[in-house]
């Protein structure tokens, strides 16, 4: 059985206008259900099998959104800053109306793959430290990373506050003044993959996110560009 949901919620979440304007469209006779018009803002519809419309045109509503994101460096992760852009200010208005808001974090200056959704469900799984979902980032660091590295984030090593990380996949794709390498990680610390080169003497200069789960960035995406995931995508942001 489809779930049911209160008209006026339907309405507002899909963008026709606060729930107190709903209340004044009923009044209007602007809405029909099933083409009956409908005076009850309140009135519980089944959003799958009833005929919705609003002012004659059919409505369409979902309840959850899915966006990937390819995050630019200057924006910060989160719904509101007081100083400096957020990356809601990428997306179309036509989508905060469903109130999306970022699937963890990516530092400003940190590009690459950055999910906003408001299904805070599937967003509780992905960042739950008990599922340990991998996250793979592109760096570039100041300094030679070496194979005595990749065995240390293999064992874990202890970041400034006395934390051990859980063990981590480090693969070097340049060794030199300027390395270039690809970690995994299975948790999601603060500063975590710059704090973890700090460990072991080195300093990243350059952070991408490339996939979480096994959920990678859309490449064709340019930095600031987005879209809506598929559902098989969705899917795979939590496994493993």
């Amino acid at each position: 059985m489809a779930k049911k949901l209160r008209l006026d919620k339907v309405l507002s979440n899909i963008g026709c206008g606060s729930r107190a304007e709903i209340k004044k469209y009923c009044k209007y006779g602007k809405i029909t259900v099933n083409g009956k018009v409908v005076n009850n803002p309140g009135l519980q519809v089944d959003t799958e099998n009833d005929e919705i419309l609003f002012d004659g045109e059919a409505v369409s509503y979902r309840e959850f959104v899915y966006i990937m994101l390819n995050k630019p460096d200057g924006y910060i992760s989160a719904t509101f800053d007081k100083r400096d852009p957020i990356v809601l200010d990428l997306i179309d208005p036509s989508y905060l109306v469903f109130e999306p808001f970022p699937v963890g974090r990516l530092d400003k200056d940190t590009e690459g793959l950055l999910i906003l959704t408001n299904d805070g469900q599937l967003s509780h799984r992905v960042l739950s430290p008990k599922k340990h979902v991998p996250k793979t980032y592109y760096a570039k660091i100041e300094g030679l990373v070496t194979e005595e590295d990749i065995t240390a984030f293999e064992k874990g090593v202890i970041l400034d506050d006395g934390y051990e990380t859980m063990p981590s996949q480090l693969k070097i794709l340049k060794s030199e003044e300027i390395s270039e390498i690809e970690l995994t990680i299975h948790e999601g610390k603060f500063h975590q993959v710059k704090r973890m080169f700090e460990s072991v003497g080195k300093k990243v200069v350059y952070l991408k996110r490339l996939s979480m789960g096994k959920l990678k960035l859309d490449e064709s995406l340019a930095l600031g560009e987005y879209r809506e995931l598929t559902e098989e995508e969705i899917r795979l942001m939590e496994e493993r």
